[in-house]
Parts: structure tokens; C-alpha cells; sequence
């Protein structure tokens, strides 16, 4: 039997898959603060000790919480992650697409690129549609309660996790195999089969180069915002995205639309590749 072409689609969350921030629907208020005032003291910290915001804010997770009185124990951020909001779509999006795909003969893999807390996504209810999240996440001590960051994802760093994609390295620590040379054709994603999708800054780095590379990148949006829309047409006139997109993952809306069509490019662009090419 032949192997499945495989097409790995990954996404940013906060923004891409969900309205708002993550740590918005829940820790923030629970250490009684204002979205504001977080994010406020969270960039202050960045800019006083010419730092990482995303290193920032984790510290000033530990911080607020700790200060609270509120529990640093993974099980309580998964909880946390089980308020998280989501676009209109998503949670039915997954198994609609996949099967989509697989009557063309198509496997789909999907990922998570995320600068917001792998803890919290995997308390969603769609976190068991991932093959991999790549996101910040923190140290346990013994007892099982955060104490560090021990991975940290910005928009930079963002971008060797594509690489690893690309590469089949699951593993966040290995970074001797990453750097191994292997013939793009016999890598288990290649570019051209990825579909990235992205809402903002941190993204920018990611969707450049998987639209560098042959593959799709697509802006999504609050539908809401006229506002988003508008600084996502930039992106476009930037040659940075290859779509934008309002963020409905529902059937027929617009997400679900292009990509059933990049899917069907996929494919054909697949088969032709199979021909004898003078």
C-alpha cells in the first residue's frame, strides 16, 4: 500500500484559534487584576530589565500567582485551559478537515506554534487534535508546582519548531538532530505540505517562510475587529502571508473553503509530480 502524502497544518493559538489571550479567560482574574494591568507590569518588567516579554510575563505568572495564593500545580493550569474561549468552528473543524484530506489519500497533522502556555492548551478540549504542541511551558519541583520557565517561544524561536515539523523532531531538547542535512524530498513535511495559520506579529517570522518555502500561510482575524482586518491586508501588500482570513473555522466560511482548495492543490500538484518531466 502506498504512504499517505502527509500536510501538516499548525497553529498559533491565542488570536488564531481563540479571541484572546489565554491567561485572560481565567489566571488574571483569579489573581485579581485587570487584563490591563497584567499585561501593563508584564511589559514593564520586559522593558526595566531589557528582557524577553515572554520570559517577562511567565515570571510575572509565577509572581501574581504565588503572591495570590494561587495554585502553581499543572492540573490547576489545565483547569484553567478548560475556560478558554474559542472561534466559532473550532472544536468541530478537526475531525470535518481530516476526513476531507483523507478521501483524497491525504493524512493531516496538526501543531501547535504558540508563545502562550502549553499547560493551558492542553486542558482545551481540542488538545487531543495535536500531534505536537510547541508552546512556553514551566519547571516542577517535586511536589509538582511550577517554579521556572523551561521553554519560552517568541516570535523568533518560533520558527526552528517549523523546522523540526519539517524534519519529524518531536523532542524540544534535541538539537543535534535538527541540524542534521537531510534531502527536503525524503523529510517526512515538506514545505510545500504545510498550512500555517497566524494572527499577528509573533506569527509574521513563521508564515514568511513557510510562504518562502512553497508552502501556505494564512492571517486570521477577529471577524469583530474591521481594524484586525485591515492590519492583516498589510501583511498581504508586504508579500508576508499568502491569505487572510476571518477566524470562522466553521463549514463553508472562508477558512474552511481555502483550505479545502490548498488540500486539492496538494493533491494535484502531487500527482503531476509523479509524471516523467522533460
Amino acid at each position: 500500500m502506498a504512504k499517505k502524502l502527509t500536510v501538516a497544518l499548525i497553529y498559533d493559538f491565542d488570536g488564531t484559534l481563540s479571541p484572546g489571550n489565554m491567561q485572560e479567560y481565567d489566571f488574571i482574574p483569579a489573581i485579581g487584576k485587570s487584563n490591563r494591568e497584567f499585561w501593563e507590569e508584564s511589559n514593564e518588567t520586559a522593558r526595566e530589565q531589557d528582557g524577553d516579554p515572554i520570559l517577562a510575563y511567565m515570571y510575572r505568572m509565577l509572581h501574581e500567582a504565588k503572591s495570590s495564593g494561587i495554585s502553581l500545580r499543572r492540573e490547576s493550569f489545565a483547569r484553567s485551559g478548560q475556560n478558554i474561549e474559542l472561534y466559532e468552528g473550532v472544536r468541530e473543524w478537526f475531525p470535518r478537515i481530516n476526513a476531507y484530506a483523507a478521501e483524497r489519500g491525504i493524512q493531516l497533522q496538526h501543531y501547535i506554534n504558540s508563545s502562550g502556555l502549553r499547560e493551558m492548551i492542553e486542558g482545551t478540549p481540542i488538545a487531543k487534535e495535536f500531534r505536537k504542541i510547541y508552546a512556553c511551558s514551566f519547571l516542577y519541583d517535586i511536589d509538582g508546582v511550577a517554579y521556572w520557565p523551561a521553554v519560552a517561544v517568541n516570535y523568533t524561536n518560533k520558527t526552528q519548531f517549523i523546522f523540526k515539523i519539517n524534519k519529524g523532531i518531536e523532542s524540544v531538547y534535541d538539537s543535534r538532530r535538527i541540524n542534521e542535512y537531510i534531502e527536503e524530498e525524503q523529510r517526512p513535511v515538506q514545505f510545500r505540505h504545510m498550512i500555517y495559520f497566524g494572527d499577528g506579529t509573533t506569527d509574521i517570522p513563521c508564515m514568511k517562510l513557510v510562504k518562502q518555502q512553497g508552502g501556505h500561510s494564512i492571517a486570521v482575524y477577529n471577524p469583530r475587529s474591521r481594524q484586525k482586518r485591515m492590519e492583516m491586508m498589510e501583511l498581504i501588500r508586504d508579500n508576508r502571508v499568502s491569505y487572510i482570513c476571518a477566524a470562522d473555522y466553521s463549514p463553508d466560511k472562508e477558512i474552511d473553503c481555502l483550505v479545502r482548495t490548498i488540500i486539492d492543490k496538494i493533491e494535484a500538484d502531487h500527482k503531476l509530480s509523479k509524471f516523467y518531466k522533460k
